[in-house]
């Protein structure tokens, strides 16, 4: 008898396990994010990377404090076909009105990067959607397009948020590969971090105003050409409809 409840136990703690690992590998479909279960609660994912065959990547660049390098980096994109997007915040988009206007005028892709730059997961909902709404207000009354991307500052987030970005037909966008070019690292250093670990679908993370960035974009976009990849904006990356995103933040069409 004492075997048998044993046996029983034992059983029904694999069966259990079983469940949490099929709950955890589970993606769910929605506007912009996944919910990962954990035990009796969910997680929402934004999108760090996108499943494709298709040799393509996406180049993005924060702009929050200067702008003297972001006419260079539209010119270093331009002389190689590239897309991008730029994820703008809104004192930058005060403090720059000619700069947005040169970055639609190119035909690039401009996200939101909040007004104000603050930790987004820290602030009530009510805060985080004025942030985005005014970020949102200030960049479409200068370009008359609808902003459809958001990347939270510090890539810091949270269920709140992903949901307010959702009520706002916002896509939740992260990255999968970082350039680090904020460090001070010299443009071989960061180009050898970007090609050293972009794949297919992948988003990558630069900055507008970062010490070397105009010579590293220029390298990452020989490297990239050279390996075959074609170099897009994150809204062209994305799916935009019928898609799930699983637990690692790999955004996957149904």
């Amino acid at each position: 008898m004492p075997f048998c409840v044993i046996k029983s136990r034992t059983i029904k703690i694999v069966l259990s396990m079983f469940i949490v690992a099929v709950l955890l590998c589970i993606s769910f479909e929605g506007g912009s994010a996944a919910a990962v279960f954990f035990g009796n609660s969910s997680r929402l994912v934004p999108i760090y990377n996108v499943k494709t065959e298709e040799k393509q990547v996406a180049i993005s660049f924060d702009a929050a404090w200067g702008a003297d390098k972001t006419e260079e980096i539209i010119s270093v994109l331009k002389e190689f076909d590239a897309n991008a997007t730029f994820f703008l915040v809104g004192f930058w988009v005060d403090k720059f009105p000619e700069k947005v206007k040169a970055i639609d005028d190119a035909g690039l892709e401009i996200g939101t990067h909040s007004n104000t730059h603050p930790d987004m997961a820290k602030l009530a909902s009510s805060t985080m959607k004025s942030e985005l709404e005014t970020s949102m207000k200030k960049i479409e009354d200068l370009t008359g397009k609808k902003v459809e991307l958001f990347r939270p500052p510090f890539g810091s987030y949270n269920n709140a948020l992903i949901n307010t970005c959702d009520s706002l037909g916002l896509k939740t966008i992260q990255w999968d590969v970082d350039s680090l070019d904020w460090k001070g690292l010299s443009a071989g250093e960061v180009t050898n971090r970007v090609l050293s670990r972009v794949k297919n679908g992948s988003i990558i993370l630069c900055h507008n105003n970062a010490d070397n960035v105009v010579d590293a974009t220029r390298l990452i976009l020989q490297g990239l050409k050279m390996k075959g990849y074609k170099v897009t904006s994150v809204g062209e990356l994305v799916y935009k409809d019928n898609y799930t995103i699983d637990r690692n933040g790999t955004q996957i069409q149904k």
